[in-house]
This record gives C-alpha cells, structure tokens and sequence, in this order.
C-alpha cells in the first residue's frame, strides 16, 4: 500500500498547471488535484489503520527549530504536533517563509508527516519556478533589474491547528505564492489518531451528513444570492467524500470550498459550519 500511496504523491506532483489559465480555471484544477489525492490518501491511510501502535515517535528537530517546538500542543501525552521546520530565506528574487508541522506518535502520525514533507517541498519548489518565470517575463517585457527588486515575491508555507482532543487533531496547512492568486492553497487534516484514520463528514455527522450538510449550505446561499455563482455558472450542488472541511474547538465540522469554486474571488474562502 506504501508503494501505491508513493505512486499517487508523484503522480499528483507530475501534474502541469496551465499558467495562461484564468483565475476561476485553475482553481477548478487545483480542486480536482485535491479530490483525486483525497480518495488515494483516504486508501493509503486505511491500510495503515490496522497496524497503528501507540507509541511516541522520534521526529528529527534541528536546533534551528528547537525553540519552535519547545510549546508544542500535546494530545492525550501520547502525540505531538511539531513544527519540524520554521525559516526564513531571502535572496534577490523571492523569500521563503515555512512554518512546517509534523506529527510524532504511530504509523499514521509517521506517513502523515512525510506526506507533508513531500508537499511542502513541492509547493516550495513550484513557487520557485513561478517567480523565475515571471522574473524573465518581467525583464522581457521592459522590466528593469531595479524595479523587479522592489517588488515583493513570498512563497509561504504555514499551518493552523484547528481543534485537538486527547486523541485527535485538526489542522491546515497553507501554502502561497505572492504574485500569482491562482497557486493559493489549504489542505486540509482531521486524524484520529488513536484509531489511526483519518475523520470524515460522515463520522463526524452520522450517514445522513450529505443532506445535513446540503441543507445548512443552501440555506446560507439562499440568504445572500448575489454573492455566489448560481448552478448554471457551477455553483454549489453538494457536498460529497472529497469535499474539505475541518473541525473547530465546537466539536462541529466546518465545510470549506476554496476561491473561486462556488464563489467569486473577491469573497475568498467560504466556510459553512454545520451544527451536529
């Protein structure tokens, strides 16, 4: 099963994006990358389920990001949510800013954390390309050296703990490139890390999630039209396995659909909580 989840993490790398896409465009690809990786991550972490010890695991930290891990949230004595990397590096192009987690503690917490190494790692060197391509644009098109050194090019890679329990976490990990909208993304973890699984809506809801979850979203839409895109410009229709969401400190699912899916850009991430 390893070799199966290895094999769909380099087949999600491998995947070009369009860059003479538009905005709304690329952010559909993007979500259809996340559904995909969403199922294969979903099989990989089952396999992995049945062979989950609760023991503490041994991360790796570097002096350099000791300090960052010295209060790190601790679930039930048995787990650890770390910042395995934090830095910041600056040279005449671009700066990178990575506030990295990792988990210690069972197979699950160990698979997760290289998942993410491996995703970090690509939206760090994607953002790299990104801005040497638009640099030999900029120059290209009458750009001079001296302007292109005042603008502000960032690739950033941070995360957010959502909620945590004695046995489970939920969090995001955030990655952007400044001066592309289109390369913005969150991904999303809700782990059970006793059982060794990863939640769904559905274990968080009961088997009726998919029409609690449509109702409260509809509802919500209807109240403020104007604001999203109807069903003909691909609006909302439903929720389903691959749809995002994290848990909050309520204990409730919050459904997330990123820019420009469900509603135009300019009124970013939509987040619906749905009261169990």
């Amino acid at each position: 099963m390893m070799n199966e989840f290895e094999q769909a993490k380099k087949e999600y790398e491998q995947i070009p994006v369009p860059e003479e896409l538009a905005d709304r465009v690329q952010a559909g690809i993007r979500q259809g990358r996340a559904k995909r990786m969403q199922r294969k991550w979903k099989r990989g972490a089952g396999a992995v389920a049945a062979c989950l010890v609760l023991v503490v695991g041994t991360l790796n930290v570097s002096p350099t990001v000791a300090a960052a891990a010295a209060d790190v949230p601790v679930l039930g004595g048995l787990f650890q949510v770390l910042t395995v990397r934090s830095y910041q590096d600056t040279n005449e192009d671009r700066t990178v800013e990575v506030e990295q987690p990792g988990i210690s503690g069972g197979a699950l917490a160990q698979q997760v954390s290289e998942e993410i190494q491996k995703r970090v790692d690509a939206k760090i060197a994607e953002g790299e390309e990104i801005i040497a391509d638009y640099k030999e644009a900029f120059l290209a098109t009458g750009g001079t050296e001296e302007q292109w050194a005042e603008k502000d090019n960032t690739i950033s890679v941070t995360y957010d703990i959502k909620s945590q329990t004695d046995t489970a976490v939920s969090f995001v990990i955030d990655s952007y490139v400044s001066i592309a909208n289109a390369y913005q993304e969150q991904v999303y973890y809700n782990l059970d890390l006793a059982e060794g699984r990863e939640l769904t809506l559905e274990d968080v809801l009961g088997e009726d999630w998919v029409s609690l979850c449509n109702d409260v979203i509809s509802a919500e839409i209807a109240e403020h039209p104007d604001d999203f895109f109807d069903t003909s410009m691909g609006g909302f229709t439903t929720v389903d396995e691959t749809t995002s969401f994290y848990i909050n400190e309520a204990g409730n699912p919050v459904v997330v659909f990123p820019e420009y899916t469900i509603a135009p850009g300019a009124m970013g991430v939509q987040e619906f909580e749905i009261s169990k």
